[in-house]
């Protein structure tokens, strides 16, 4: 009988939350290698504002996205604070720069609720917003994110 209550529980799901601009996001704990300081990473800067180049972690090649620079339009300065999440996604290891990482959060489904004034469609990469112990996050599909095709995302100028 014991078993048949755990079957009909809902599955939690632990995200990973960190900030950015300001906002507390979650992704896909599953989906998180490793966490380190961005100084630590032996870097080899490019051009671009948001990829910041590629960097070294445990004799791995791997991209680095600044997502501070993605949200804010700007390169943003680098404080003693910035983390780099190294993602496994299903394409590749890449490196994602945030103003910090929060901590582990579990949440149930229930917790879990639509993005108010999201129809889906530009902002697919989306999953809802996470509340807990007066917390929100905004959930983010990170495979989707990471990607977007930026020629079809732009809005076209008539």
């Amino acid at each position: 009988m014991h078993k048949d209550i755990m079957a009909t529980q809902p599955a939690a799901n632990q995200f990973l939350s960190f900030k950015l601009g300001g906002l507390e996001y979650g992704l896909d704990f599953g989906k998180v290698q490793e966490l380190r300081i961005l100084k630590s990473l032996e870097r080899f800067a490019a051009d671009g504002a948001i990829v910041e180049g590629v960097a070294v972690s445990r004799g791995v090649i791997m991209p680095i996205v600044d997502m501070r620079a993605a949200f804010c339009g700007h390169p943003v300065e680098t404080k003693p604070t910035t983390d780099v999440i190294i993602l496994k996604l299903s394409t590749c290891v890449m490196g994602m720069v945030v103003d910090g990482v929060t901590d582990v959060v579990t949440l149930l489904p229930e917790q879990i609720s639509p993005i108010p004034g999201a129809d889906g469609g530009a902002i697919d990469y989306l999953i809802g917003l996470g509340v807990t112990g007066g917390r929100r996050l905004i959930l983010v599909d990170i495979d989707r994110l990471m990607s977007i095709d930026k020629k079809n995302s732009q809005r076209q100028v008539a």
